[in-house]
């Protein structure tokens, strides 16, 4: 289950939303301003291996 990072267009405020179901409808609203005017981010993801918690890019950045 997801956890997506958004963008509030009314007052700027970035927050993030767990979501249980990435094909079911929902609807995302500011916890500042409660608009519904918002964008979801591009964030990064991360990873657990062996008790070790990393953010990884690797798979999105340049080879070179």
């Amino acid at each position: 289950m997801p956890i997506y990072e958004y963008e509030c267009k009314s007052c700027g405020v970035s927050f993030e939303k767990f979501v249980r179901s990435m094909n079911g409808s929902y609807q995302i609203e500011c916890p500042e301003c409660h608009s519904v005017d918002c964008k979801k981010k591009l964030s990064l993801f991360g990873t657990s291996s062996a008790g070790r918690s990393t953010t990884s890019s690797a798979a999105c950045a340049p080879s070179g």
